[in-house]
């Protein structure tokens, strides 16, 4: 139900707007309603709801009493530890002074409807005790039927309630306006606030100034819950940076993430109230306190295992797979993958344009190519800022850097069947190209094994090398086969020239 349906008397009653002609309408409407008998008019649909409500849980319109809840010596208390305490300054400044001008008693109550503050002026406060409007008692509408406070709490929206609207007839002198507050963490409802004034005393504004106060109240809290994530991400970042790609989050108390790493999709929120969660893509996740907060890890196991990108780039067409996916690739996104898995670190969008077109590269035509390439991969293949693969990455290319630099010459010449991306003319990419083939060259002419040497002549890089067959016609026996093949590739290499 919004605010206007509940804040409108003139959708059921043609109301004067003098708060005497007011409640004489009203009092009809109520000893009709509840007698049963004929009324020419009919309560507001927010109070007949509320009227049903009171009268099911057996509230006695007669019967004027709220339940005593907390003892004078409890109430301080209770409420120093209630969340809303910590917004009692700005609604005083507000309210307290309003209220005392107007002759209203501003009231804050808890989720249940209990009474935790009343401030307001001394006069109007002993006139509120002796029919319970005062701190430690029980006004939801179970306790005493439809009221200000109860009943905003219950639709959980702002409502005003005019003198005989209330069920109990002892409250038909006062009138009131109330709005529920929030927390911004959970969402869950802390209480409401109330300003409450005798008949006579109604101003047309005061259901206004209760609902801007409540908002306030909940941006209040809202700032207090930024500064805490704050600290709380201070001492706790360590933490998180410690898991080393490992998925986890950072949450707080209540369960709210706050930080996690960039490879996973988290949910805002998380159940804090076991060691082991299960989220919601499957993945079983745990949950370690911290001195403030909570840690939550996703141990790597093989669903939750960080997706593998084979990248073979060695010859004329390029391929790549992801998680057994072929992606479908054009030389340039092909250049740009052989890029970044040779830079794990990542590399910047001026950077990539660089190496792939020199000084003429445009970091906007890079990044539009890297849009539609993290399209292909997904999110958790790859980030930005810089841009970096975050996949496993298997590459032909690597195979032969690593095996180089394990000084393994024939492991090398087996992972090196054609020269890194030969059709590509980017200027990083050439300078690699060469660079492998001359490292795999060296390391094959230095290797004492003919057989090795032998592959590596029949490979895209080595197959036109003249230095290579002038040994091996040199090297091998009379008697090896190879010998007479090596000598007319020789004789033919020798020939072009």
């Amino acid at each position: 139900m919004d605010t206007e349906t509940l804040n409108t008397t003139q959708t059921a009653l043609n109301l004067a707007p003098d708060p005497l002609v007011q409640f004489d309408v009203l009092q009809r409407v109520h000893e009709a309603t509840l007698s049963g008998s004929r009324s020419p008019l009919s309560p507001r649909p927010v109070i007949s709801e509320s009227w049903e409500r009171s009268l099911a849980a057996h509230i006695d319109p007669d019967d004027f009493r709220p339940p005593i809840v907390y003892q004078p010596d409890e109430v301080a208390e209770v409420r120093s530890a209630h969340p809303l305490h910590a917004v009692l300054p700005p609604l005083r400044e507000l309210l307290v002074s309003i209220a005392d001008e107007s002759r209203h008693v501003m009231i804050v109550t808890d989720a249940e409807g209990i009474i935790l503050w009343r401030e307001g002026p001394a006069n109007l406060c002993s006139q509120a005790d002796p029919v319970g409007l005062c701190e430690g008692t029980g006004w939801s509408e179970r306790a005493i039927g439809t009221n200000a406070m109860g009943t905003a709490l219950a639709v959980d929206a702002p409502v005003q309630i005019y003198s005989a609207e209330h069920l109990v007839r002892t409250y038909h002198g006062w009138s009131c306006a109330a709005a529920p507050i929030h927390d911004p963490d959970t969402g869950e409802l802390l209480g409401a606030i109330d300003v409450s004034g005798l008949l006579d005393a109604l101003h047309p504004a005061m259901f206004s100034l209760v609902n801007a106060t409540a908002q306030l109240a909940e941006n209040h809290l809202r700032r207090r819950m930024e500064w805490l994530d704050e600290q709380l991400l201070t001492k706790n970042m360590p933490h998180l940076a410690r898991l080393r790609g490992e998925p986890g989050a950072l949450l707080t108390p209540t369960g709210r993430v706050i930080a996690a790493d960039r490879l996973s999709r988290w949910p805002r929120r998380i159940a804090v109230d076991a060691e082991r969660v299960l989220l919601d893509d499957g993945r079983e996740a745990q949950v370690e306190p911290l001195a403030e907060g909570y840690l939550l890890r996703v141990p790597e196991t093989r669903a939750s295992r960080r997706p593998t990108l084979e990248l073979s780039f060695l010859g004329d067409n390029p391929a790549a797979v992801i998680n057994g996916r072929k992606l479908p690739l054009t030389l340039r996104r092909a250049e740009i993958l052989a890029l970044l898995a040779l830079h794990p670190s990542g590399l910047t969008a001026e950077q990539l344009a660089f190496q792939l077109y020199g000084d003429d590269g445009n970091p906007t035509t890079v990044r539009a190519e890297i849009h539609r390439l993290r399209g292909q991969l997904g999110g958790q293949a790859m980030r930005a800022k810089p841009y970096q693969l975050c996949a496993e990455v298997e590459a032909d290319f690597l195979t032969v850097r690593d095996a180089l630099n394990a000084g393994d010459a024939a492991a090398a010449v087996a992972a090196c069947p054609a020269p890194l991306l030969s059709r590509s003319d980017a200027p990083a990419i050439r300078a690699e190209r060469e660079q492998l083939v001359v490292a795999v060259r060296t390391a094959v002419l230095g290797h004492p094994d003919l057989d090795v040497l032998w592959q590596f002549a029949q490979s895209g890089t080595g197959r036109d090398d003249v230095e290579v067959f002038e040994r091996l016609t040199r090297e091998l026996p009379a008697s090896d086969p190879r010998q007479a093949v090596a000598t007319a590739r020789l004789d033919w290499l020798l020939g072009e020239d």
